[in-house]
């Protein structure tokens, strides 16, 4: 339980590092995006030929299952990573995690959706509470108005939809081969395909002690770290208890904001995240299929 919580305080903590240098130092979002897609990538893979060798190249064998991450990692992993820091810039970071935590309620509508049939009554109020939610995040309440930057909400909403494809694009490929493989060799990929795009050697970076502390707390503990962690508890603990307790990442992401970053929360604020969290809880309790 105690892998699984910190697996989840790390992801909060993560975007709340990219928050930090967003703010302290002028880095530009697509420029971590591409760094943490690589250097991340990189420590997955290598912990990945420490612990399986060889096995490590086995997704590279089967044409189809590299395709398979190949779409993965753009339409997923980069999507996802890219989507989610360009709302912390526009934002904060607890503001990014609740929106990209609306992904279960669209998998739910997808699911319901395939099956050709209308959401169950709490289903429906689990959709309803957090389109409610993201309406009180971004209006207060006032349909005249968006409180909320647009360029965050748009961002937002998109981080939404990436997290629906991260978490159903992989399918059996992370059964069949492991965290390792597919999300450090997707990270690469992802990262590799962004370089002509965002050219990083272009950028002035001004490196000081607390920069590279919170590039190593977004990269090493916000994602090689939380999921190393999260992945360990989940095997012991089981998906159920796992998914629920990971669930904390925006609780986190918002507290570690507001307490180190001085991030000033509004009471819609805090009952527009209230919501969202409130259906995350719901949705992890009858769908744990759904968990990051």
């Amino acid at each position: 339980m105690l892998m699984t919580l910190l697996g989840g305080i790390f992801w909060g903590f993560s975007g709340c590092c990219g928050q930090f240098m967003f703010q302290h130092h002028w880095v530009d979002a697509k420029w971590l995006v591409n760094m943490r897609l690589l250097l991340a990538g990189l420590i997955l893979i290598i912990i990945g030929f420490i612990k399986d060798g060889r096995d490590q190249l086995q997704i590279w064998k089967k044409p189809r299952d590299v395709l398979r991450m190949a779409l993965f990692a753009v339409c997923g992993v980069t999507m996802s990573q890219y989507t989610y820091f360009m709302t912390v810039q526009a934002s904060n970071a607890g503001t990014a995690t609740i929106l990209q935590y609306l992904y279960p309620s669209m998998i739910l509508m997808i699911v319901c959706a395939r099956e050709m049939r209308i959401p169950k009554p709490s289903e429906a109020g689990a959709i309803l509470l957090s389109l409610a939610g993201t309406f009180i995040l971004g209006t207060h309440g006032d349909f005249t108005q968006l409180h909320l930057a647009k360029e965050a909400l748009v961002y937002g909403l998109l981080s939404a939809v990436a997290g629906v494809l991260y978490t159903m694009l992989p399918g059996q490929l992370i059964t069949g081969y492991g965290v390792c493989q597919v999300l450090g060799y997707g990270m690469v990929l992802g990262g590799i395909l962004m370089l002509p795009v965002v050219q990083p050697w272009t950028y002035t970076i001004c490196w000081t002690a607390s920069l590279i502390l919170s590039l190593a707390g977004a990269i090493i503990l916000g994602s090689a770290g939380a999921y190393g962690l999260y992945l360990m508890g989940v095997s012991l603990i089981g998906p159920l208890k796992g998914g629920l307790i990971a669930s904390v990442e925006p609780v986190a992401a918002l507290v570690i904001s507001v307490v180190w970053l001085k991030t000033k929360m509004e009471w819609m604020d805090v009952l527009g995240f209230f919501m969202i969290f409130v259906t995350v809880i719901l949705l992890s309790l009858r769908k744990p299929e759904t968990e990051k």
